[in-house]
This record gives structure tokens, C-alpha cells and sequence, in this order.
């Protein structure tokens, strides 16, 4: 079968694609899915271009969708010619966070989806939604969980909520289609008006380019008449975190999400003590929660919204392109 795989210290001149021996039949629990499709993430560019390291050799991806072609003894909730999607914290199934690093996670402490057929525990997946292709089953499982959690799970949005979201990357873009989906407004930012247009097409009630207004925590402040947001989706870091703590209103929730903008810096604790928020750090999700937001999926309708599709030998191409920040909700890679 076709796999890539990173030539240590990493870098996207030593992406190699390469054959690799097919991994058989399941074993007790076990099932063999075909593989479709996977999504580019931060995280992934982080681990192919090296700035994460991991081991030579290792097979990248931590998205995978695909199809059941075989279960092994034991095997209940999925039988052959099922669509299913990976799961990011595999070991992690239900209640609350059971996991802080990612040694388990599939395309960095263990070997990912950027292969043709893995042979993988059951309990590694949930079923895909209804009617999805593999491209936007693929996007749930990082991307769309978090956009799930920090609004749904964590955050409690209801209707009426004004949530604010960073940029029109892929958690971004999922924020926005969740929140006007339960009823919430939305503002969000980028730096490209274009964009910016794109975000009004799918609903976004105000947009800010935060080039042009450099000040786009007080200008959400004046949008709101003083009070704030309810949510903020904050996925820069230390770069934008002390205007998300300005936008948020007094009680509200900032979900701490990326590190766009590097990995620590100063946080104004005298302002986000004032605002009595809640800065809640979180990665990704449960199985349960996953299995959770693919239900929630099915009922609204709710499509992802992908840029653009790679083929997998086109895997430097693909992560070229996110690099360039020209992309629009998820990149996915097919095969």
C-alpha cells in the first residue's frame, strides 16, 4: 500500500511517499479501513515541518476517513461497508479530559492516516455523518470536535449568544456554521476582505479586519454596545489574547484553542480578572463528544467547508498551501 512518511528532522522536502506492506486482517476488536481522506491541520504542519518533533519515519495525519472492510471477533457497533472517521485522542473515550500530551495521538506519538488501509481497534473511530463524502468526513475529527467543544460542550452556547471567532481557518469556520446553526451572531476577523466576504456569505453577522482596524477588541466592544461577546473561538495565543479578554464580556468564556502566534507570552491577568471570564485551555475531544457532534451534524445539515483537495503524493503541495495562508475553511488530502 501507498504511505508517506517523514524523514527525521522533519521538513516538507522529506515527506516521502513510499509502499509499505498491507497490514492484514483484524484481529479481536480490531477493524481494517480503507482510507479516503484526511484534513491538514496546524498540528500536522507542525509535526511534518519538524517544529514538533517525533520519530523518523513516521507516518503523518491525524484525520482519517474511510470505509469498514473488514471487522474482527468481538466486533459490534461497526460491520463491513461502514463510513467511519478517526478519532484524535484515541484512548480518551468518554468524561472528562483523560489525556495532556500526544503520545497516542495518530500522526505524532503514533503512526497516522496519510496511508491507504489501517488496521486500527474499533474504539479508534466513530461512524461518519450521513450523506458526507470522505473529504468532509475527514474535517470532523480535529478541527470540527474543537469548534464543537468550545462552543457546545464547554461553552454551553445557546440561542441569542454572540460568540466571536479568530480568522477563517478550519476551527474558525466550523465556530461560525455552529453558532448561527443554534441561533447565536457572530463576528469574526481576518485580514483579507475577501474573506471577509466569504464569512458573510455563509452568515456571519459583522466582520473586522483586523489590518485595517488594528483595535478589533474595542471595535467588538462598540459592536456589541459595551458589553462583549459571550464566546470567544481564540486561536492565535499570546499575539491576540489580551483583545479577546477585552471583547469577551463580564462572566464570559474564551476558549484557548492554537498558538497561531507562538506557544507562550504575557497574559493581562489584572484585565481578565475584571472581566471575571473563563480562559479554558482544551484540545480536540472525546469519542463520546465526537460521536455526539456527528448526531448534531445529521440533524442540522451542516456541511463542512473545504478550499480545496490534494491527492496524497501531492502532500507537500498541500501543506505548501496552508502555509501560505490563502486558504479558506479545510484542506484535505484524497486517495
Amino acid at each position: 500500500m501507498k504511505v508517506v512518511q517523514i524523514e527525521a528532522p522533519g521538513g516538507l522536502d522529506r515527506l516521502r511517499v513510499t509502499e509499505a506492506p498491507d497490514p492484514g486482517q483484524p484481529g479481536p476488536g480490531e477493524i481494517r479501513v480503507r482510507v479516503h481522506a484526511s484534513s491538514l491541520n496546524f498540528h500536522d504542519y507542525l509535526v511534518v515541518t519538524g517544529k514538533a518533533r517525533t520519530e523518523g519515519g513516521r507516518i503523518p495525519m491525524s484525520d482519517g476517513a474511510g470505509v469498514v472492510e473488514a471487522v474482527g471477533p468481538g466486533v459490534t457497533e461497526f460491520a463491513e461497508g461502514d463510513h467511519v472517521v478517526s478519532c484524535f485522542f484515541p484512548t480518551w473515550q468518554d468524561g472528562p479530559p483523560a489525556v495532556g500530551d500526544f503520545r497516542m495521538v495518530p500522526g505524532d506519538g503514533t503512526d497516522g492516516y496519510a496511508r491507504e488501509v489501517v488496521v486500527r481497534p474499533a474504539t479508534w473511530f466513530t461512524r461518519a455523518p450521513q450523506g458526507y463524502n470522505h473529504a468532509e468526513a475527514a474535517t470532523l475529527t480535529t478541527a470540527g470536535l474543537t469548534a464543537w467543544r468550545a462552543l457546545v460542550v464547554n461553552g454551553g452556547l445557546k440561542a441569542g449568544d454572540t460568540v466571536l471567532t479568530l480568522g477563517t481557518g478550519g476551527v474558525s469556520i466550523f465556530a461560525l456554521q455552529l453558532a448561527k446553526a443554534m441561533g447565536a451572531q457572530v463576528i469574526i476577523t481576518s485580514s483579507s476582505d475577501e474573506k471577509l466576504e466569504r464569512a458573510r456569505a455563509l452568515g456571519a453577522d459583522h466582520t473586522l479586519n483586523y489590518k485595517t482596524t488594528a483595535d478589533w477588541g474595542q471595535a467588538v466592544l462598540d459592536l456589541t454596545g459595551g458589553r462583549g461577546v459571550d464566546h470567544v473561538v481564540e486561536v492565535g495565543g499570546p499575539g491576540t489574547l489580551a483583545q479577546s479578554i477585552q471583547a469577551v464580556r463580564i462572566g464570559g468564556h474564551i476558549a484557548l484553542i492554537g498558538v497561531l502566534t507562538g506557544v507562550q507570552g504575557p497574559v493581562p491577568t489584572a484585565a481578565l480578572m475584571a472581566r471575571q471570564a473563563r480562559l479554558h485551555g482544551l484540545i480536540v475531544g472525546s469519542r463520546r463528544e465526537q460521536a455526539d457532534f456527528v448526531r448534531a451534524l445529521e440533524i442540522t445539515g451542516l456541511r463542512p467547508v473545504i478550499d480545496r483537495s490534494f491527492p496524497l503524493d501531492q502532500i507537500a503541495d498541500a501543506f505548501r498551501y496552508e502555509e501560505s495562508g490563502g486558504h479558506f475553511g479545510k484542506i484535505c488530502l484524497t486517495f
